[in-house]
């Protein structure tokens, strides 16, 4: 399939951090992908906010609280903006991320 992202680097960087903790090379800051630092910060908003097998839901403000402490250590400042943005003053339904 062609497409103009780089999409399996785009998936393979999204559990890289912005300060190098992440895996699974230890990127950080600009040496990760823009479209990966939104997927990281849209899985954990997603992953915490949605029931799992092996746990209820934790809730889309436990998730958004996680994404703010860890903003500019573990997530895009401005990628963190722009969801708390979307869900806190645009009203972004949380309900849509229950499947």
């Amino acid at each position: 399939m062609e497409s103009p992202w780089a999409l399996a680097e785009i998936v393979f960087q999204h559990h890289e951090r912005m300060d190098g903790s992440g895996y699974p090379r230890k990127l950080k800051g600009n040496e990760i992908l823009m479209e990966a630092r939104i997927m990281a910060v849209a899985d954990v908003v997603e992953s915490m906010a949605s029931y799992r097998p092996y746990r209820p839901a934790l809730g889309i403000d436990v998730a958004l609280n996680e994404i703010e402490e860890k903003r500019g250590i573990s997530y895009d400042d401005a990628v963190v903006d722009t969801c708390l943005r979307l869900f806190r003053e645009k009203g972004l339904d949380s309900k849509r991320l229950d499947y």
